[in-house]
C-alpha cells in the first residue's frame, strides 16, 4: 500500500513538471507570480524571497515552451554565405 501511494506521489509530480515545462510562458508566469503571493501571503518566505521566487519559478530550462527567444527562427543568410556568382563546385 506505501508503495502504491509513493508510485502515486510519483508520478504526480513528473505529471506537474511536464505541464508546468510545456505550459505557455505568460500562463506560466502568471502561475509564478500566483504561487509566490500566495506563498508570502501564508507566511512561508517574505516579499523578497516572494519577488526571487516568482523570477526563479517564471524561468524556463531551455527550449521547448516558447517565448519568443528567437531561438528557433530561421537565422538570415549572411553575405559570405550567398556566393556571389561563384558556381558551386562537387565535393569529391
Amino acid at each position: 500500500m506505501t508503495q502504491q501511494i509513493i508510485v502515486g506521489l510519483i508520478v504526480a509530480l513528473a505529471a506537474l513538471y511536464a505541464v508546468w515545462r510545456w505550459m505557455p510562458a505568460h500562463w506560466r508566469r502568471s502561475a509564478a507570480a500566483h504561487l509566490a503571493s500566495g506563498s508570502q501571503r501564508a507566511g512561508l518566505v517574505d516579499a523578497q524571497r516572494a519577488r526571487k521566487l516568482a523570477e526563479s519559478l517564471a524561468k524556463t530550462s531551455g527550449c521547448g515552451s516558447c517565448d519568443s527567444c528567437g531561438s528557433c527562427a530561421t537565422p538570415a543568410a549572411s553575405p559570405a554565405d550567398t556566393r556571389q556568382g561563384k558556381p558551386s563546385t562537387p565535393q569529391r
